[in-house]
């Protein structure tokens, strides 16, 4: 949840001038100021490890040092590792402190203040330190996971990750070689667990909200909604993005559209959502569409004359423009309301697309569709509506599943039996 985070006051300090701060992190909610990290020691002597309102990543220090990045960070589908280093001891100043971002130090900043020589910052004092909020907000919307703080060792990025030797990408080292003393910490390890893993017994508790597990994570992407679409106007994204909800306004199907963040050129793959609230009118809590930068919904129905598909609460599957004509229109199927779960398979290499409600099949299976193009995974309101999306995390928004079904991939967590054959929209499901 977007006002969760941990916290844990410390009774004596660390080492204040060698440091490691390690976390991989996936954005939700982007140009709002989110922490990441924060040590409050009162008035301005506190530090923190944030993202701006211009989704650029700052650390500030007790008016010691401030740093705040050129570059923006607005890929709401990746996994982001972030490593700080402090080392006031160093004889060079741009040396005291370095931000990594996948394993590559940041040189460009809009603002560079370099902390003094042998300078101490709040983090590893002994006040109260915060995971995913300041002392007055600023919580942290998105995914969390392998957090690390080191004192005494000012640990650089290549400690904690490695570039692949096969696809060239940054990738996490789940078990680094680490020395944790004094007020370290090693949380978030595999799952939603402030316990610390480093034997410093430095365990963090949860302040306020839910700490909720997901199957996504930096070894393996899931799909989540992409707020960053043309047509995801007037809606409000949470739960990591896996959550919509329109916030009301003018009746307009170009406006209530969240779509997948990975899209499907090949392969078969099942996601579930479950249906909050209908609204004033009828929706589709999953179907599909095609070619996202072309796509634009129709202001009467959804799929008519473009690259759509969807299963309507009112009982119909309209597939409009995904095929040279509507024949496989399908009408008088079962109608759908709040509490609702509907899963779709969807077989991009053949082009069909089976619906189901609460485990059964809905209606015959669509045929026939497009093989060119990327698809990709959509909802759907007309003014008003919300749905959770379950794209294999094994969740709808904060709650789990209720019991889990068969996955023969062994790739993500759905209520219902994972058809044969289907699995996941994730990085390691496209690359099954």
């Amino acid at each position: 949840m977007a006002n969760t985070y941990l916290s844990k006051t410390y009774g004596s300090s660390g080492n204040r001038q060698r440091q490691a701060i390690s976390v991989w992190v996936k954005r939700g909610k982007l140009a709002d100021t989110q922490t990441i990290f924060w040590s409050n020691g009162g008035a301005s002597h506190y530090a923190h490890l944030r993202f701006k309102s211009d989704d650029s990543i700052q650390y500030y220090a007790n008016n010691v040092c401030n740093l705040k990045t050129n570059r923006k960070f607005k890929d709401t589908n990746a996994w982001y590792h972030i490593c700080v280093t402090l080392d006031t001891p160093q004889a060079t100043e741009s040396n005291r402190l370095k931000i990594y971002i996948n394993g590559v130090a940041e040189t460009s900043f809009s603002t560079a203040s370099y902390p003094s020589q042998n300078a101490e910052v709040k983090f590893a004092d002994d006040n109260i330190h915060y995971i995913g909020q300041s002392d007055s907000g600023s919580y942290f919307d998105g995914s969390m996971s392998h957090f690390h703080f080191v004192t005494n060792t000012a640990y650089a990025a290549s400690t904690f990750g490695e570039t692949d030797a096969t696809t060239g990408e940054w990738k996490i080292n789940t078990s680094p070689t680490v020395t944790y003393a004094t007020n370290s910490f090693f949380v978030l390890k595999d799952g939603n667990s402030g316990t610390d893993q480093s034997g410093q017994g430095n365990n963090y508790s949860v302040a306020n909200g839910t700490l909720t597990k997901t199957e996504d994570c930096p070894s393996n992407v899931f799909a989540t909604l992409n707020p960053l679409v043309p047509y995801s106007g007037n809606l409000n994204f949470t739960n990591g993005n896996t959550t919509m909800a329109s916030d009301g306004g003018s009746a307009s199907w170009t406006t209530r559209w969240g779509v997948s963040t990975l899209g499907m050129s090949s392969g078969k793959y099942y996601a579930e959502a479950k249906v909050g609230d209908i609204g004033s009118n009828q929706m589709y809590a999953l179907g599909l569409c095609r070619n996202v930068g072309t796509f634009a919904p129709s202001s009467s129905v959804a799929a008519s004359g473009n690259n759509g598909l969807g299963y309507y609460s009112t009982g119909n599957i309209y597939t409009g423009g995904a095929f040279s004509n509507s024949d496989n229109d399908q009408t008088g199927v079962a109608t759908f309301t709040t509490n609702d779960i509907i899963g779709l398979a969807f077989d991009r290499t053949n082009g069909t697309a089976q619906w189901y409600k609460n485990g059964s099949t809905v209606g015959n299976a669509v045929t026939g569709l497009s093989t060119d193009g990327i698809w990709h995974f959509v909802s759907n309101f007309y003014n008003t509506g919300t749905s959770s999306i379950n794209f294999g995390n094994g969740y709808f928004g904060t709650t789990a599943v209720a019991s889990a079904g068969t996955n023969a991939s062994g790739n993500g967590i759905f209520e219902y039996d994972v058809p044969t054959g289907y699995t996941a929209l994730s990085t390691k499901g496209l690359d099954s």
